[in-house]
């Protein structure tokens, strides 16, 4: 981990880095996905078949595409029983979450006018489930259930096979949560075929869940003719941090975010630079009983910075401007910061609020905007499975008064 002082030359530098993470392109990627796009438009069910041959190497047919409801029974058989009522558990704190998001219609009258709006849910949602070591039915729970919450009549869901293999706990949890099919095929050819529609799969209205750079940049090229949640990067996490706080709580929380990828962004800003020396240490410390230990490496070596700054409101203005996915505040009275703080996808507040028990089990969705979106995107929620129709009415003697 860097540590930077906010007064000393390289600060301005490093702060205009992670300010403008997340905004480089790759050419290579934008072309192979246009390309994977155009096929499924064209060719529907053949190009998926093909695409799912190329990059999974696993053989699909028109028969196979939708997974079976004996697929789903033989995964319920397989898997440890202490999980699936853990995974049962969490649904349920996060759809009671969820249901304080729930908008209803309203109008008012003048002398002879009605107006309102009319919230109505989409009629259809896809949702992309990553397969491999990416897999997470925490993800399924958590993109699935505020489009159930929200009313939407259909949930498709498209996954890939590993070694072909289906994740039996993402197969279950979408079963939990109600997804109405799901289909056998990930990668850019899924997004494609939930956003323009197969022989076999259905086109839907919006495009939810994580994925690799080749889904994001698929997500992207389709959003207009179908909606997406947002074109996510990789995660990150942001602890601002006084003396008051544990070395050891912050380093664990910033090896959760390292773990998951080498280009994560594991940031803390703090007033103390002996806190910041122990958290170097605990680093060192815990990394060790790790198994992903070449990715944390390589991320805290070229992404994990702590900012030292003069005092904690220099500590908000700063995380202000870089709008972190998630928001650690391991301070004092925390919670008097809530209002100055302005921009993060979500925030923690005290030592004993880590960022997993917000990912996993609290309630609140994990899909968060990141990239320093979380400036103007907002937490996936209810209100992202609704649309609103203005309702306008008039009668013959308020349309000539007006």
């Amino acid at each position: 981990m860097k540590i930077i002082k906010s007064w000393e030359d390289g600060f301005d530098e490093a702060l205009n880095r992670i300010v403008n993470r997340g905004r480089i392109g790759r050419a290579d990627v934008e072309a192979s996905v246009r390309n994977i796009i155009n096929q499924v438009r064209e060719k529907g069910d053949e190009a998926v078949i093909k695409f799912t041959k190329k990059f999974d190497n696993y053989h699909l047919s028109p028969e196979n595409i939708k997974v079976s409801g004996e697929e789903i029974e033989n995964a319920y058989a397989s898997i440890d029983k202490k999980i699936l009522e853990h995974l049962r558990f969490t649904a349920e704190r996060i759809k009671k979450f969820h249901e304080h998001q729930v908008e209803k219609s309203w109008s008012y009258k003048e002398e002879g006018i009605l107006l309102g709006q009319v919230i109505r849910p989409l009629a259809i949602a896809g949702v992309y489930a990553p397969g491999g070591k990416a897999s997470y039915p925490s993800s399924v729970l958590m993109n699935v259930i505020p489009a159930k919450v929200a009313g939407v009549k259909k949930v498709v869901m498209c996954t890939p096979a590993s070694a072909g293999r289906l994740n039996p706990y993402v197969l279950i949890a979408a079963d939990i949560v109600g997804v109405d099919e799901i289909f056998c095929i990930g990668g850019a050819q899924a997004i494609a075929a939930m956003a323009y529609g197969t022989e076999t799969i259905p086109k839907v209205d919006k495009i939810v869940g994580p994925g690799n750079v080749y889904v994001a940049e698929a997500k992207r090229m389709v959003f207009g003719d179908v909606d997406i949640d947002m074109v996510a990067g990789p995660s990150e996490i942001l602890i601002i941090a006084d003396k008051s706080a544990r070395a050891d709580f912050i380093a664990a929380d910033l090896l959760s975010q390292a773990e998951h990828d080498e280009l994560s962004y594991p940031l803390l800003i703090t007033d103390s630079l002996d806190l910041a020396t122990d958290v170097v240490k605990e680093l060192d410390i815990q990394k060790k009983s790790l198994s992903r230990s070449e990715i944390i490496d390589n991320c805290l070596k070229n992404n994990c910075i702590c900012f030292i700054v003069r005092n904690i409101e220099d500590g908000i203005t700063l995380s202000n401007k870089i709008a972190p996915e998630h928001l650690e505040l391991m301070i004092e009275d925390s919670d008097e910061m809530i209002d100055k703080v302005k921009n993060a996808g979500a925030i923690f507040l005290g030592k004993f609020t880590p960022e997993a028990v917000g990912d996993y089990a609290a309630g609140p969705n994990h899909v968060l905007p990141t990239g320093g979106t979380a400036r103007f995107f907002s937490p996936l929620g209810v209100y992202d499975f609704v649309k609103r129709s203005s309702l306008i009415s008039f009668n013959e003697k308020s349309l000539k008064d007006i």
